[in-house]
């Protein structure tokens, strides 16, 4: 029912075998945020996406504390992709990354994307949002939100990305209120911002965020939807069906979806690295 479901919203390119190394953009049927990490090996995700006939991108994460932080860290992760069946991308983490690698490097992906879970709050207090030791307690939860809305259009603003992912994540302590703190206010900033830079939006089938409200108004104003993962092991993958959920309730049509840029498109070749 799924993947009936995925061909009727979008058009389907040849299976990986016949279409080459490279895979043409195939909107739905794609999971766009994909790490080889945990127990999941390259070999294991490219039979699952052969098995589900769902294309992979592929991220290797990039910035402050992480394995790869300069442009000769991003060789290895782009030679071993060559000649796969899959996107190539890259995770910009932290709000630091505009100084570690340089737009020749990042133009070598298929596309760059981003989160807003990593910030420093008025304080100048670093925070990754899903790690609660470095958020503490949340004890306005508005001003909170109003710092978070703050940065994520400063990132959309000021850094050159294709998609933004793990949309409208906030911290554990305050997903109970989600629909609550997610205003119609708050949604509109994010989306006119995403909007205005020509950034896609991520359906997180792990997360299952955003919600329809935000999907149904980031349509409007003209936002394209890719769907994406963003798993920790192979456990996590799954067959978009959160995507596939969204896209029938919000009536999401070809024209709604997003699919990676062309060359010369990319962000990364358009916006300069502040």
């Amino acid at each position: 029912m799924l993947l009936r479901l995925l061909a009727c919203v979008t058009v389907i390119a040849c299976s990986a075998s016949a279409q080459g190394p490279r895979p043409a953009p195939v909107g739905a049927a794609a999971d766009y945020h994909v790490h080889v990490k945990g127990d999941l090996t390259l070999d294991d995700a490219l039979r699952r996406s052969r098995q589900d006939g769902i294309t992979y991108g592929i991220a290797i994460n990039g910035g402050v504390g992480f394995p790869t932080s300069s442009d000769a860290g991003l060789e290895p992760f782009l030679a071993e992709m060559r000649g796969k069946p899959v996107f190539t991308a890259f995770q910009a983490e932290g709000r630091e990354w505009v100084r570690l690698f340089s737009r020749q490097a990042l133009a070598k992906f298929d596309y760059v994307f981003t989160d807003s879970m990593t910030w420093s709050d008025d304080r100048g207090r670093r925070m990754r949002l899903w790690i609660p030791e470095e958020v503490g307690t949340i004890t306005d939860a508005e001003k909170f939100m109003d710092m978070l809305v703050d940065r994520a259009t400063r990132i959309f603003a000021e850094e050159p990305i294709d998609l933004y992912v793990n949309p409208t994540y906030i911290p554990d302590q305050l997903s109970a209120q989600y629909d609550r703190l997610w205003t119609p206010a708050r949604m509109k900033r994010i989306v006119d911002g995403l909007a205005a830079n020509g950034i896609g939006m991520e359906i997180n089938n792990r997360r299952r965020i955003p919600s329809a409200a935000f999907i149904r108004l980031a349509k409007q104003a003209g936002v394209k939807f890719a769907c994406g993962t963003n798993n920790a092991g192979a456990a996590d993958l799954g067959r978009n069906e959160y995507c596939a959920e969204m896209i029938k309730a919000c009536d999401l049509r070809p024209e709604h979806l997003w699919s990676p840029p062309a060359e010369g498109k990319k962000a990364v070749q358009r916006k300069e690295l502040r």
